[in-house]
C-alpha cells in the first residue's frame, strides 16, 4: 500500500468511525419527570384518573436507521388516584396485585417515523404478568438541549405517547362492567442522553 493510500485509508476510518458511533443515541429516563397516568370509566358517571409515580427505562435513538427503541419499568405500588382507600383496592389481586407483579412495563419491537420523528410504537406491555401488544401513538416528541441547564450541554428528549388499553386482556375483570373494561394509557416521558 502506497503513503497516498494508507493516509487516506486512516482519514476515511476517522471519519467513518464517529459517524457509526452517533448513529445510536442513547438516553436514560428521568424518574421525577416521568410518569404513565390512566383513565377509566366508573359506573358509566364519570372519569376516574391516577398515575404511577415510579418510572425507570431506556430510549434509543437511531434516527437514520429508523430502528428506535423504547424499554419502561413501572412500579405497580406507585400508583397513585389521590385516594388512599382505593389505591390499596387497586394494588390488591382484585386488579393490579402489586405484591406478585411488582413491575409493570413496556418494550418497545418496532418504531414507526413520518419523516425524521416518532409516530407511533408497537410494542409488549405486561401488566399482572400477562403481555399483550399495545401501539402507542406519539402526539409530542422533542429533543435537544435542557432549557433549565445553563450550560446548554445537557441533551434531553421529552414524547407523551398513548394507547387504548383492555383490563380484561391483562385479566383484571373485577366489577365489569360496572368499572369500565376501556382503559386510556399515557406515557409522558422525559430522558437524559447518556
Amino acid at each position: 500500500m502506497t503513503m497516498h493510500k494508507s493516509i487516506f485509508a486512516i482519514l476515511a476510518l476517522s471519519v467513518a468511525l464517529p459517524l457509526s458511533a452517533q448513529a445510536a443515541e442513547s438516553y436514560t429516563v428521568d424518574p421525577n419527570h416521568t410518569y404513565a397516568r390512566f383513565s377509566i370509566n366508573y359506573l358509566g358517571f364519570f372519569t376516574i384518573q391516577g398515575r404511577f409515580d415510579k418510572t425507570s427505562g431506556k430510549v434509543t435513538l437511531e434516527r437514520a436507521a429508523k430502528t428506535s427503541s423504547v424499554e419502561l419499568a413501572i412500579a405497580t405500588a406507585s400508583i397513585n388516584t389521590g385516594l388512599n382507600i382505593r389505591d390499596k383496592h387497586l394494588k390488591s389481586p382484585d386488579f393490579f396485585n402489586a405484591a406478585k407483579f411488582p413491575t409493570i412495563s413496556y418494550k418497545s419491537t418496532m418504531m414507526h417515523f413520518n419523516g425524521d420523528m416518532p409516530a407511533s410504537v408497537d410494542g409488549n406491555l405486561t401488566i399482572s404478568g400477562v403481555t399483550q401488544p399495545v401501539t402507542f401513538t406519539i402526539a409530542a416528541f422533542n429533543c435537544g438541549p435542557d432549557p433549565t441547564d445553563p450550560t446548554k450541554s445537557r441533551q434531553k428528549c421529552n414524547a407523551d405517547a398513548s394507547a387504548q388499553i383492555k383490563r380484561s386482556n391483562f385479566g383484571m375483570k373485577y366489577l365489569l362492567p360496572a368499572i369500565g373494561d376501556d382503559v386510556k394509557l399515557v406515557f409522558v416521558i422525559e430522558a437524559v442522553k447518556d
